[in-house]
């Protein structure tokens, strides 16, 4: 009997086998997040993904313990692309941040697990949304040593204590704010967004342009106008030069040029 050789398992794989999203709606929720959280934190040192696998310690022997979060934040480490998240590699650096969209397929036994795998290695905040039965539930902590405190749409409007974004619940639903105030986008929203200024850009651009031209053109008629009155100049200069040679002519030949 011929045996098959063994295939070695990864110890630290960069994926867990599993869909992104089980429907468009939680695709949509989990795109929706990551890409408002980047914007949010463009402008400091932070790391935001969807769907990427978490080892939050190294291991002698597979399996590694590892989680895959909807979308996390970590603050501290730069945004920059990688296969997994391998905390070791990262100053140990756990994700502050994690949410969980939920899928018909999802299991309470399932969400209980990932809460406490999320609790064991430093999450500070979880939070977790059904984007069909409009369910919600949120953990937070000051400190990975502390007990966690629940947040529920009771608590509404309520503020994460990190990311300074407030939670509420209407009818059709969550909805997510920036600290402005303002609604989280739909990704299509951000591209509109770039284009109309873009469109607005290349707009004030044409007005310089047009502007410059216009500039260009009133130089080019003062250097003209200029031209001529140089040219006008030069010929009073030499009339005058032709005037005084023949007054200078006259004296030469004895006649006094105001005797005629």
């Amino acid at each position: 009997m011929v045996q098959t050789p063994a295939i070695p398992q990864v110890l630290y794989p960069d994926s867990d086998g599993k869909p992104m999203a089980d429907n468009t709606i939680q695709y949509r929720w989990i795109v929706r997040l990551a890409t408002n959280l980047k914007w949010l934190l463009k402008d400091q040192t932070a790391f935001v993904a969807g769907d990427l696998l978490w080892h939050p310690v190294q291991v002698e022997v597979p399996p590694a313990p590892s989680q895959a979060p909807d979308v996390m934040v970590v603050m501290g480490r730069p945004d920059r692309d990688r296969g997994s998240y391998k905390q070791w590699e990262e100053e140990n650096i756990a994700p502050q941040v994690v949410f969980e969209i939920l899928s018909p397929s999802n299991t309470a036994r399932e969400m209980l697990a990932k809460q406490t795998f999320y609790e064991e290695h430093g999450v500070l905040e979880m939070f977790f949304y059904d984007p069909e039965s409009y369910d919600f539930w949120g953990l937070v902590r000051n400190h990975p040593k502390e007990d966690f405190s629940p947040i529920t749409p009771l608590s509404f409007p309520w503020s994460s204590p990190l990311l300074k974004i407030r939670f509420e619940l209407f009818e059709d639903g969550l909805a997510v704010f920036y600290p402005n105030g303002e609604r989280f986008k739909e990704p299509g929203e951000f591209i509109q967004e770039r284009d109309q200024a873009q469109k607005e850009r290349d707009q004030a651009q044409k007005e310089r342009d047009q502007a410059q031209k216009e500039r260009d053109q009133a130089q080019k008629e003062r250097d003209q106008a200029q031209k001529e009155r140089d040219q006008a100049q030069k010929e009073r200069d030499q009339a005058q030069q032709e005037r005084d040679r023949a007054l200078a002519k006259l004296r030469e030949l004895g006649i006094d040029p105001g005797q005629l």
